[in-house]
């Protein structure tokens, strides 16, 4: 089923609005998509929903979801207690294309400048299906924020553009980390060692810590 994109920012707000308090198997109906039994064996399926429901372009793009808008929507499963239950993946890692890049052009930049949080209910006993949708909100990266980002992300890339794989740990970055994005330990990619030797290793992705968006949901949440 395919929906109209949303003309601006605001019209975008309110399609997602809309959609608080309702569960994941209303939106679902409303777009004729079957929902499965849980997400263990369909990665993505619940982000994929919430895109088809309001409108997004992008597709699989290394773009903003919502293109002419410059929006980036993130689902996101928080408990009871309002706090974020994982990290966010953000986007891929591009291995083959490390050197030169600048945080001002950068994919991670890009798809965090503006980002509309689409929370939802995450409780284990809960069936998928009865999820409830949270209240959208709409955010921008403050100037300190955005620094954090910038900082993280340059000590990554230094790390990865010399061939310094064994120093990336998942604990590095204080709101920005790299994690090994694949199906499993067989699906490597080719890269270059420190000294320039062919290597091999998991393709990664940039995540943003569930500390960091629970300070981002709870700055940005409406009264």
């Amino acid at each position: 089923m395919s929906i109209a994109p949303p003309r601006d920012e605001a019209e975008l707000v309110s399609r997602a609005r809309r959609w608080a308090g309702m569960t994941v198997g209303d939106m679902a109906q409303a777009v004729a998509q079957a929902v499965p039994r849980d997400l263990r064996h369909h990665k993505g399926w619940l982000g994929e929903l919430v895109e088809t429901a309001l409108g997004a372009t992008a597709s699989s793009r290394p773009l903003p979801d919502f293109t002419e808008l410059g929006i980036e929507l993130k689902t996101i499963p928080v408990g009871v207690d309002g706090k974020p239950r994982e990290s966010t993946h953000v986007c891929s890692v591009e291995l083959g294309e490390l050197i030169g890049q600048h945080w001002q052009r950068s994919t991670v930049r890009l798809k965090l400048s503006r980002v509309l949080w689409m929370p939802v209910e995450y409780r284990a006993e809960l069936p998928l299906a009865a999820r409830r949708f949270g209240v959208a909100q709409l955010w921008s990266p403050s100037h300190e924020q955005e620094n954090v980002l910038r900082a993280d992300w340059e000590e990554h890339m230094e790390l990865l553009a010399t061939g310094r794989f064994d120093l990336l740990d998942a604990r590095l970055g204080q709101a920005l980390q790299i994690r090994p994005k694949a199906a499993n330990g067989r699906a490597l990619r080719a890269v270059g060692d420190s000294g320039g030797a062919p290597a091999a290793t998991l393709p990664r992705g940039f995540y943003l810590r569930a500390g960091f968006t629970h300070t981002v949901l709870n700055a940005t949440r409406q009264p």
